[in-house]
């Protein structure tokens, strides 16, 4: 078993250079691309066990070579697969524009040309292990397991110190390093020359030869490229790239009243600008002062006119902006919680602002733990949502219920919507506040709900005590004064003020493509927000997807009702970029399912290669499917409810992707016929344990520590990974007893079903929440048990 140690650098480069690839995609693209890299991956071992099934007589007469001759082929796969990938012409704002899409199609194509060489080869690798020992594939798997773990780990900690378009020369050493590992033969040494010179070749080639870059439409390459820009700081993080950006056109990012000059309002200063893997997150001061002059013009500033010298908890602190606007406004104090690291560190290192206290727990976890009655106002800053991919869970149902009992009894909630995109976003938070609001006991959710707006954005106020006339009087004037709309409050007779709108917003009919506008001004938002509030169906509700967002659910842009597929496709070119995640995994299930026919047929076509009249082919098609499918089903359920434990994805998708791995390679390791069958049991009562009690127990205790919650987190992960650990590799050990051919050909099946899986998972947690992901990994995985491949044929 001389190939384990290089099986392990295989196992950990590939997965260093999967996770390497999806983090170019989020800075020189969109992160939503990066599901093309995870569809080309398990797409590469899929069809390598097929190749593996299909030439297994060849391949274990020419095995001492291959072995050998791999690590270079790897090495220069990888590299030339990265050097035409960035090459690659592929704009997505063409994908979106029917008179261009087809060519960007075919670019598509060719990133899977481009990519799917280096993963084949992989595959390849890994299958060979396989048929080379077929009697111990509990040890060969675990050390595939544990090199993926130990990659993850290390990609993630190259991160911190290498740019994301430095990290692929990198990974390469690993595969360099596979050759020394070549059995002392005759083949060695023409190994370890071969790896040297290819590493040699393709080092040169991507560190001279590097040309990534942001694609021309991501937010920070315009500024980037304005005369005199420069960037003041880069800060590398596995969370992202953070660039601090000096140029002209950096301002704060705020809504001001049209009337700001008539109330002698000075502007929002000049600021630096804080980009996050090209996305601008926050604006950063220029000078150690705050000029907030601008604030009271602000739709931010009305709770101020409601509450005297109120205690307030701001949520995103926008580099410092968010509480110094609150203290301008009348704050008597200002709790400022900033989660994001960079930006906390930003607010530390500067002059301390009297009455500011700065916080970086999550929101849930500092009101769970905060005294009841501890604030007047909750404000969620404008920008907090886009800072940071966990900042959804803030804007959930679960959340506004969890905000209320920290409120004093006429405290309120203060809550900002972009309608840029779509009005829609508005009445879908709307609707998630009413859930909340119900879920916290309040019989009639409408009374306590003020909602106004400006032409771009909404705020919306949520009151602990429902509104009376004369708070709802001092907003309407409060809105008057600065030519905003009042878009919906208790008693609103929408008719009655349609002779006074400021901010024309007429309704937009997606399925017709067309604004539906009368002759006089509209708002579109009033026109629903009343039967929002009643919980009624609405047009909009019958063209978007407005259900609440929950904490199982958090994703906010998510409003695209996918049973009007056509419709969508028709309104490409319309929609934001924060929209086309479903779509994309949509395009990339079709695919996955395409090559899951491959995989099952192509072997079907050649029964000898495989052994089929002794294999138990029927329970081979269930038990290996289910596998490769509920493990990743599980896999990002945990993903997803570790993010909001965590209030953070980058720590959640670390600890729950390189823990899962590392100890269901442990289990595998420990994996006996014996210890299956208590496996199964324990894999089913953990799964629906965890589908019972992990929310209640996440939500009780996420204001512990960060090391704590860790703790938790690996107290579920270590002994439910351990036992997933086991089924996959007792499984190929019975398919090695039929025939060689047979087991790379389950190893294919599993990585076919791995490919499905994962735009599948996300569509369902998108669609139905994570709690529905665990239920069905019940479901597979008690398919499995009642399916596992046993056979007391003797090997071919």
């Amino acid at each position: 078993m001389t190939f384990l140690l290089p099986l392990l650098l295989v196992s950990l480069a590939s997965t260093g250079i999967e996770i390497a690839l999806t983090r170019y995609f989020a800075v020189a693209s969109w992160s939503e691309y990066g599901y093309w890299v995870i569809s080309i991956v398990m797409a590469g071992f899929a069809l390598s066990g097929v190749a593996t099934a299909l030439l297994r007589p060849w391949l274990e007469r020419h095995s001492a070579k291959l072995f050998a001759v791999l690590p270079a082929l790897l090495i220069l796969s990888a590299a030339f697969g990265y050097a035409a990938a960035i090459r690659n012409p592929f704009n997505p704002l063409q994908l979106q524009n029917p008179v261009t899409i087809a060519p960007q199609i075919l670019f598509i194509g060719l990133y899977y040309l481009e990519l799917l060489p280096f993963f084949f080869l992989t595959g390849l690798f890994i299958s060979l292990c396989f048929v080379s020992a077929p009697a111990r594939t509990t040890r060969v798997y675990a050390f595939d397991l544990c090199g993926a773990g130990l990659g993850a780990l290390l990609v993630l900690g190259l991160m911190a110190v290498l740019h994301p378009f430095k990290l692929i020369p990198a990974l390469l050493l690993p595969l360099a390093a596979m050759a020394f590992f070549v059995p002392r033969g005759p083949h060695r040494l023409g190994a370890i020359l071969a790896a040297g010179l290819c590493l040699i070749a393709a080092e040169a080639l991507l560190i001279a030869g590097d040309v990534a870059d942001y694609n021309q439409f991501k937010p920070i390459f315009a500024p980037l490229h304005t005369p005199n820009a420069t960037i003041r700081q880069q800060i590398l993080s596995p969370r992202g790239v953070y660039t601090l950006l000096d140029d002209f056109t950096e301002r704060v990012d705020t809504d001001l009243s049209n009337d700001s000059a008539m109330m002698h309002l000075p502007g929002p200063p000049r600021t630096l600008g804080l980009y996050r893997d090209g996305s601008r997150i926050a604006a950063v001061p220029r000078t150690a002062k705050l000029d907030v002059g601008y604030a009271p013009g602000t739709l931010a500033a009305a709770p101020y006119e409601l509450l005297n010298h109120p205690r307030v908890l701001v949520i995103g602190d926008e580099g410092g902006w968010a509480a110094a606007q609150a203290l301008a406004l009348g704050a008597g104090s200002v709790v400022a919680d900033e989660p994001e690291p960079v930006l906390r560190a930003a607010l530390q290192n500067q002059p301390p602002q009297a009455g500011v206290t700065i916080s970086g727990e999550s929101p849930l976890a500092l009101v769970s733990d905060a005294k009841p009655g501890a604030f007047d106002l909750i404000e969620l800053s404008d920008n907090f949502l886009g800072a940071d991919p966990a900042d959804a869970t803030a804007f959930t149902s679960g959340a506004i219920a969890r905000y209320l009992p920290a409120l004093s009894d006429q405290g309120m909630i203060s809550i900002p919507v972009s309608i840029r995109d779509f009005p829609v976003y508005a009445l879908r938070i709307m609707a998630t506040i009413r859930a909340g609001l119900l879920a916290a006991g309040v019989a009639d959710p409408g009374a306590h709900v003020i909602a106004y707006r400006s032409a771009w954005n909404v705020r919306i106020l949520i009151a602990k005590s429902s509104f009376d006339a004369a708070r709802i009087k001092t907003v309407r004037k409060f809105c008057d004064d600065r030519s905003f709309d009042v878009s919906f409050f208790p008693g609103i007779n929408v008719a009655a003020l349609r002779d006074d709108i400021y901010n024309d917003l007429p309704a937009i009919s997606f399925s017709k493509g067309e604004v539906e506008s009368g002759a006089s001004a509209d708002d579109s938002i009033a026109d629903e927000a009343v039967a929002v509030m009643q919980g009624k169906t609405t047009d909009s509700a019958r063209e978007f997807d407005l259900r609440p967002a929950t904490l199982d659910r958090p994703m906010f842009y998510d409003i695209l009702r996918l049973d009007h597929l056509g419709t969508i496709l028709k309104r490409l070119e319309i929609l934001p970029q924060q929209e086309l995640g479903p779509l994309i995994n949509i395009a990339v299930l079709a695919q996955a399912f395409v090559v899951a026919l491959i995989v099952l047929l192509l072997p079907l076509a050649a029964p000898r290669r495989i052994g089929s009249k002794r294999a138990p082919i029927g329970r081979a098609l269930l038990y290996f499917p289910a596998l490769g499918l509920g493990y990743l089903f599980i896999e990002i359920a945990l993903i997803g409810e570790a993010s909001l434990y965590l209030d953070d994805v980058t720590t959640a998708f670390a600890l729950v992707l390189s823990g899962m791995l590392i100890f269901s390679g442990l289990g595998s390791m420990a994996a006996t016929q014996l210890r299956l069958r208590a496996a199964w049991i324990v894999i089913l009562a953990l799964l629906i344990v965890t589908l019972a009690a992990l929310p209640a127990v996440m939500l009780a205790t996420i204001g512990w520590p960060m090391p704590l919650r860790l703790i938790v987190l690996l107290i579920l992960l270590a002994p439910l990974s351990l036992a997933l650990g086991m089924p996959f590799p007792m499984g190929l050990g019975e398919a090695g007893k039929v025939s060689a051919g047979f087991l790379p050909w389950a190893w294919a099946l599993n990585g076919a079903f791995s490919v499905i899986a994962t735009p599948l998972a996300n569509l369902i947690a998108t669609e139905l929440g994570f709690h529905w992901l665990i239920l069905a990994a019940i479901g597979l995985y008690g398919l499995a048990w009642i399916s596992f491949p046993r056979t007391k044929v003797a090997a071919a």
